[in-house]
């Protein structure tokens, strides 16, 4: 417990708090920018673009093997993994726009051949006498043993222009992933407005690869995303708050594994994610499971409350236990349903409320108006109380509960 609580609080020496710094600052990128991503329905983009890294990623190393250098160099992997990550985005593109297959198709074309390629550069990087302690493997999975300054400097330097860019670019990106047909006509150019979107997600994928790997980043860009809505429905908000999801996680689940340094980093913030995730989905007071089956309870309750009180006002006996409970706790009824005076008065309103609407529909040729009726919601919400009275006048005035 004493080594998490040093971790938390950045006490557990240099690395881990470098890692964690910059697994938040990565984190918030990601949830950001996979905001736009989930809005657009273009999550499997994504994938493709993870998958389309691992080829550049041999390819900046066999060249910078070539050049004299040890190949290591995380801002030249990274720079080959933008190059062909960006190359796979521009034919996902093309292949959408030019042939007749659908996006997905492009996508699984893209992503397997990127990623059969990357596989045999690798192997052919293995083969090479500097390449056999690359670690390149790492990429796959992501890897914060023996992070340096300079790598987390890269990190936290993405991570923070990637977010300040989706601050700036947020209106039309919001506008597009809701909206592209209205987009184009307010003169928004659509397709490179997608282009920068894609773009954004790739510069995430691209600095999260030594960090989360190729095959975990999906993860980070699209689980805080679809966290954060379970909390909001204003696009900006949810923006934000998947930036905190996915800080929170990059974060927690990098203390996580430097409190239990056998356990990998990577994986463990997905899960952390995850498990956030998670609580959202049963505890999000909104859209929550826990809120629907609430709302759900409430809704029942109602109906059987305004059942309850017709059959007391039509003087029949009510046969639903739930009913009879429900209407005492209220004080409307005895235990045996036999009314009190309380449950007779709202027993003859509710009556009198059913005979006003079939009046209001009357008077009221308005089916948005009328159309409101669902006979729950109070007749007093829909209309005024002088309109009440005019219905009252026209039905002359109330009847005994055997009347009805």
């Amino acid at each position: 417990m004493q080594t998490f609580l040093d971790a938390l609080f950045l006490q557990a020496g240099y690395n881990a708090a470098l890692v964690a710094i910059g697994a938040a600052l990565l984190g918030f990128a990601a949830g950001s920018a996979g905001t736009f991503l989930f809005l657009r329905k273009r999550a499997l983009v994504s994938d493709a673009v993870a998958h389309a890294t691992l080829p550049g990623v041999g390819l900046a190393f066999i060249v910078m093997v070539s050049l004299g250098g040890d190949g290591r160099s995380l801002l030249g992997l990274l720079a080959g993994s933008a190059l062909t990550a960006w190359i796979g985005l521009l034919l996902i593109e093309w292949i959408t726009r030019r042939t007749r297959l659908a996006e997905d198709a492009a996508i699984g074309a893209v992503l397997g051949v990127f990623f059969g390629l990357g596989v045999v550069l690798l192997t052919v990087v293995q083969s090479m006498s500097a390449g056999r302690q690359a670690g390149l493997e790492t990429f796959l999975l992501g890897s914060t043993a023996g992070m340096l300054y300079e790598d987390a400097v890269v990190i936290a330097v993405g991570g923070s222009l990637t977010v300040l860019a989706t601050s700036l670019l947020r209106r039309p990106m919001t506008l597009v992933a809701f909206d592209s047909e209205y987009a184009a006509a307010m003169g928004y150019d659509v397709r490179r407005i997608d282009l920068l979107m894609m773009g954004l997600v790739m510069a995430v994928t691209v600095i999260g690869l030594k960090l989360v790997g190729l095959i975990l980043i999906v993860a980070m860009l699209i689980i805080p995303a679809v966290t954060a809505r379970f909390w909001t429905d204003r696009s900006h908000r949810v923006i934000w708050i998947a930036g905190a999801a996915g800080g929170a996680s990059g974060y927690l689940g990098a203390v996580i594994s430097a409190s239990a340094p056998s356990m990998p980093t990577g994986p463990i913030i997905v899960l952390v994610a995850a498990a956030i995730f998670v609580v959202s989905l049963f505890f999000a007071p909104g859209r929550g499971v826990l809120a629907a089956v609430l709302r759900h309870r409430r809704f029942q309750a109602r109906v059987h409350r305004r059942q309850g009180l017709l059959a007391l006002a039509a003087q029949h006996p009510i046969r639903e236990a739930y009913t009879v409970r429900l209407l005492a706790r209220e004080g409307l009824v005895r235990p045996d349903g036999v009314p009190t005076d309380a449950g007779r008065a709202q027993a003859a309103k509710v009556a009198r409320d059913e005979r006003r609407w079939d009046v209001a529909r009357e008077v009221h040729q308005d089916a948005g108006l009328t159309g409101r009726y669902d006979g729950l919601t109070p007749i007093e919400e829909v209309f005024t109380r002088d309109e009440i009275d005019e219905f009252d006048r026209r039905l002359g005035p109330p009847m005994g509960l055997g009347d009805v």
